[in-house]
């Protein structure tokens, strides 16, 4: 019994050092810094992604662009590629030129070398880029005639150019003609080869049933030729239309014709053949020509493609003739 009353009489009470220990305890407990003050706050998540979204604007600018530079290569690649393939086989068509030494009663005859513009076609206007000046893009069939061997046998031979500017839903299509007869045939039959089979191929070049054409490109919006003779001179400098005159002027086997559009067409005949020929073609980007393509209405398409002169990549070459005759300008 006294055991118990000792207990219930005894106070619980602190030990100085133990209560100093906690006091220690909780004040070191206080300044403690919490582990949640540790994290970001708000504004520097904002901040942060802020940053984030600004650098992977930057990067999908960085990766359009990069696209952007690798397409028009591309589509320049392709552009340069087909031209290039083109302009060869207008060059060797050219070169190949040979005279017919027949005679021609102005327009009637053998022709040796025709180039005319395509009046019933009307040019693409373009405004140059950064200028006040603009660029008419001339449409110019033109056609040649050679000789050669097919087979062991002598062999006449036509080809000519046209350029059809809306071909079943492809734009400014060009086209080549060619036709070959036996020199053993009868003798007109140089003169047919450009003043009837020639003359079929123009009157109807898209025809599927036309079978003395082949396409072989797209997006040919200007196609000229010029002459040049022995001394370097542009042929068709050799006279000057005065009064309005709209005939014919044929001088040294050559029949030239009334300027269209800033160019002289011509037919040449007999031993006449030019010393030299420049080509010059212009063709549109493969993007552009789509887009044109795309527009249902044909004044939507003219001004679209007005404005399309930086997509125009022109070629231009100046081709010997092995064939020609000096004495033919004597």
């Amino acid at each position: 019994m006294r055991m118990k009353l000792r207990i219930a009489n005894c106070e619980l009470r602190t030990p100085p050092d133990r209560a100093a220990s906690r006091s220690d305890a909780d004040s070191s407990f206080e300044i403690r810094p919490s582990k949640f003050a540790r994290a970001f706050t708000l504004v520097e998540v904002l901040v942060v992604v802020v940053l984030l979204a600004v650098i992977v604007l930057a990067l999908m600018a960085v990766f359009n662009s990069t696209q952007s530079a690798f397409r028009a290569s591309v589509t320049q690649a392709d552009v340069l590629e087909s031209g290039r393939a083109t302009m060869d086989l207008m060059t060797e068509d050219l070169r190949a030129m040979a005279p017919s030494l027949g005679v021609s009663n102005n327009l009637t005859g053998a022709v040796n070398f025709y180039a005319n513009t395509n009046v019933n076609e009307q040019p693409l206007i373009q405004p140059m880029v950064g200028g006040s000046s603009t660029r008419t893009n001339v449409l110019e069939n033109f056609f040649i005639l050679s000789r050669g061997n097919a087979n062991g046998v002598a062999t006449w031979y036509g080809v000519g150019y046209a350029v059809a500017i809306n071909a079943s839903g492809s734009l400014y299509s060009l086209y080549r003609f060619a036709v070959n007869y036996p020199v053993a045939a009868p003798t007109n039959y140089p003169a047919l080869i450009f003043s009837r089979d020639f003359g079929n191929f123009l009157a109807n070049i898209t025809s599927v049933t036309n079978i003395i054409g082949s396409h072989l490109m797209d997006g040919v919006v200007s196609l000229t030729v010029r002459a040049y003779d022995v001394n370097g001179g542009l042929m068709t400098n050799r006279f000057v239309y005065s009064g309005g005159n709209t005939n014919p002027v044929i001088n040294q086997n050559v029949v030239y014709f009334p300027p269209a559009l800033g160019q002289v067409g011509f037919e040449m005949f007999s031993n006449t053949l030019p010393a030299s020929v420049e080509i010059e073609m212009g063709v549109l980007e493969d993007r552009t020509l789509q887009r044109a393509e795309s527009i249902p209405l044909a004044s939507a398409q003219a001004n679209y493609l007005a404005g399309a002169a930086g997509q125009v990549h022109v070629f231009r070459q100046r081709v010997s003739i092995p064939n020609v005759d000096p004495s033919a300008y004597q």
